[in-house]
């Protein structure tokens, strides 16, 4: 019971630190950052460029910017080995 416990302080903890990270990718001017929610914050785009070209690198930030916080989380879980 006790464990329990403790996982879930260690998950609360981890939870918190998690929000406090955030991830930014810039390519062409346009710009994505993702926090530790895995929630998009803020979008910069380049309206020199074509619409269908911000469409394609705006698509590759936010996906390169999940990629990143999902390692940036594996690491912190492997951080703290009483989690699971």
């Amino acid at each position: 019971m006790l464990d329990k416990f403790k996982q879930l302080r260690n998950l609360k903890k981890l939870q918190d630190e998690l929000s406090k990270e955030k991830v930014e990718v810039e390519k062409e001017g346009i710009k994505v950052v993702v926090n530790g929610e895995m929630k998009i914050e803020e979008i910069f785009l380049n309206g020199n460029l074509s619409k269908e070209k911000q469409e394609k690198i705006l698509k590759d930030c936010i996906n390169e910017a999940m990629d990143r916080m999902k390692f940036r989380m594996a690491q912190k879980m492997q951080e703290m080995p009483d989690l699971f």
